[in-house]
């Protein structure tokens, strides 16, 4: 008797649209518009560096809103039993992510008021090679030389974003000068650039530069550190990210809001220099991280690193019809580098032995911001909670 095939399972929708596409588009508008309010709450008109709102207040009420939709579904979803499996003996571990992941927040807001919006995203693409370092150092893990390929393009990509003036333009003048005498009015009116808001002229490119550098490479690290963390470990995706925000809230408030603006605060008040935008923007970064949970689970790694390419146009064009942003052949052909680098690294490896595939397996990590890559819980967690 011939066996018949089992069935294929059933594709999880939501009026009748598959979950995977719906999670797709969300994560591809949060991404983009996200990074876009960002930047224009740190330099919207009729703000300056000490009209505009405290940017460590945003970072804790963020995590405050985090804490509460986490602690909302797992409550849920785990019944009495929620509260002891956050305070298990082992919530501790929590700790030290949760602290990267604050500064982390912390640091984007610094990156977004000194750079524009394009940039920022190609450059915070950064996160992939800290990610991969750690992974090598702490995990031991190995990757193939096509990753390797991939991060070496991802660099080169990332560094010509960050050149100053056109590169073909900086070509032309130097055979110029060389063989045509001294001339550097083309040189110097590609250096110069005007902004269509008068906050962005306040912008520093390079404390941008360096707070996303740093910003990614803790990125890296608490991913990596989360996921061991994760290894061997039954607790529920929601529930460890209850105690990811919990932890959170510490160093938020104690660090960013009491020690850095706590004189400030008192005398100027909590929401002072809130509007609209800023809400939107604090919203937009607490709902990113139930945006990716639900990509971790409906969607595969490809399909995410697509939306978050498409993410990266979206923010290129707002910036250029939004901001006046000058675009240079050098940011095309750098962001043009980084976008494949992106596809080249996420391209599944070649198929391996069933007992070494769940080693060597990376899994991104879920309910961190825009722009976080770490370690992801078994899928049938989230699925729990969503239907």
């Amino acid at each position: 008797m011939a066996l018949s095939n089992p069935p294929a399972p059933e594709v999880p929708r939501l009026y009748g649209v598959p979950l995977k596409y719906i999670s797709l588009v969300m994560l591809t508008f949060q991404n983009s518009a996200l990074i876009v309010i960002m930047h224009y709450s740190r330099v919207m008109p009729g703000y300056d560096s000490n009209s505009r709102y405290f940017s460590s207040t945003a970072v804790l009420l963020n995590e405050v809103i985090k804490l509460a939709i986490c602690s909302v579904v797992a409550f849920a979803s785990r019944g009495s039993t929620a509260l002891s499996e956050v305070f298990s003996s082992d919530c501790w571990k929590l700790a030290i992510p949760a602290c990267l992941y604050t500064i982390q927040n912390s640091l984007q807001y610094v990156a977004v008021s000194n750079l524009d919006a394009a940039t920022f995203q190609v450059t915070y693409q950064l996160k992939i090679i800290t990610t991969a370092f750690f992974s090598v150092t702490m995990l031991h893990r190995s990757l193939t030389p096509l990753k390797w390929m991939s991060l070496l393009m991802l660099t080169a990509g990332i560094g010509l974003v960050q050149l100053p003036n056109d590169i073909f333009t900086v070509v032309t003048s130097v055979f110029n000068m060389a063989f045509g005498g001294l001339n550097t009015e083309e040189l110097d009116e590609s250096n110069s650039k005007t902004h269509a808001l008068e906050g962005e002229n306040e912008m520093s490119r390079t404390l941008g530069l360096v707070a996303v550098t740093i910003s990614c490479v803790l990125s890296g690290l608490a991913g990596v550190y989360f996921e061991k963390v994760l290894k061997g470990s039954n607790a529920s995706l929601w529930i460890r990210n209850v105690q990811l925000s919990f932890f959170s809230v510490f160093p938020a408030l104690f660090i960013g809001v009491l020690w850095k603006d706590g004189s400030a605060i008192a005398e100027r008040g909590f929401f002072f220099g809130y509007n609209g935008v800023v809400w939107a923007a604090i919203s937009f970064q607490a709902i990113g991280g139930i945006v990716v949970a639900l990509c971790v689970n409906f969607a595969d790694n490809i399909a995410k690193n697509f939306a978050t390419s498409i993410s990266i146009l979206l923010s290129f064009i707002a910036s250029v019809y939004f901001f006046d942003f000058v675009v240079t052949s050098n940011f095309v052909l750098g962001a043009t580098l980084v976008l494949a680098a992106t596809f080249l690294y996420s391209k599944p490896d070649r198929r391996k032995p069933a007992h070494l595939k769940q080693e060597s397996e990376y899994r991104p990590v879920p309910l961190q911001s825009v722009t976080d890559d770490a370690p992801r819980s078994p899928k049938r967690v989230v699925s729990e909670k969503i239907q």
